[in-house]
């Protein structure tokens, strides 16, 4: 079997923004319908065992690590009070849902992926998220990410291992570090002054881990690393910063998610059909119970 993972925070934004792109005048639950409707296509293109992930609560304890950390503060409105709706959607439509509060998303996905990958009956997990965070979980083509968009413009949204080391320089486990160097604007921390990603690369692909990276440029062994003195002074100032950043982007894998027999779908709850009418999509419900009655028992 094959498990899906789906990032809803993710495809929430994703859905709002195509909405945008296609009506000027969206209703109020347009991307709630949209990710319904996508997850019903990854039903519908063969999925048996699949959750999805959400930030229920968008700050999480990286919040109390790092003041400077994404919060809810600037969030587009019509998608932070749709986070319960997909939810509460999801749920009706028999699908397994993670909602984070202390965690975030991405840790639920994390913790998943991992469960997924230890049982022997699971020939791949797809985790369904283009975030670079994730590639820390990525693992040779048995645990991959897909990012949507790409595979349907032309389908290269598959992302192994082999991907992750091509577009980082480096393997997934060291994606974390890579992070804390490099930061992530989109999460809120700034990474060291003077390393970018091409330096980040060359040093880890040598040494893997902060902790592993001389202090003194003088041991080190990265060849033809432009300023090299001075990215050796930066770590050296400010190694516990950097450290403190790997722990932000390290993604948690112990978040309580269930086991993967729990993640089966069966088909839709007895309050789909009138969750449908009410979002004004009476046809997807027909759709969805159509595809259920077809699924073997």
């Amino acid at each position: 079997m094959k498990v899906h993972l789906i990032d809803g925070t993710y495809e929430l934004y994703r859905q709002h923004y195509g909405q945008a792109v296609r009506s000027s005048t969206p209703s109020p639950n347009a991307a709630t319908i949209g990710v319904l409707n996508s997850t019903y296509q990854v039903l519908k293109d063969g999925a048996t065992h699949l959750g999805v992930a959400t930030d229920h609560v968008i700050e999480s304890f990286r919040n109390d690590l790092w003041d400077g950390y994404k919060t809810s503060e600037g969030m587009e409105e019509e998608i932070l009070v749709q986070i319960p709706i997909v939810e509460e959607a999801l749920r009706s439509m028999g699908v397994v849902v993670w909602p984070m509060i202390e965690y975030e998303a991405d840790d639920a996905l994390a913790s998943a992926a991992r469960v997924a990958a230890a049982d022997r009956r699971v020939e791949q997990v797809q985790i369904l998220s283009p975030d670079k965070d994730l590639g820390q979980c990525v693992s040779g083509r048995r645990v991959v990410q897909i990012d949507r968009r790409r595979m349907a413009k032309d389908g290269s949204g598959l992302v192994d291992e082999d991907a992750v080391r091509e577009k980082f320089g480096v393997p997934p486990s060291s994606i974390a570090d890579w992070l804390a160097l490099v930061g992530d604007t989109a999460d809120g921390f700034p990474g060291l002054s003077g390393w970018g990603a091409k330096s980040a690369a060359a040093v880890l692909a040598r040494y893997g881990r902060l902790e592993d990276i001389p202090d003194s440029v003088d041991e080190w062994d990265v060849p033809g690393l432009r300023g090299a003195a001075r990215l050796a002074d930066s770590l050296a100032g400010q190694r516990e910063l950097a450290l403190l950043f790997r722990r932000v982007s390290t993604v948690v894998e112990t978040v309580d998610v269930g086991r993967v027999d729990d993640w089966e779908w069966w088909g839709p709850t007895a309050d789909f059909a009138e969750f449908c009418t009410d979002l004004g999509v009476a046809r997807l419900a027909e759709r969805v119970a159509a595809l259920a009655a077809s699924r073997p028992r």
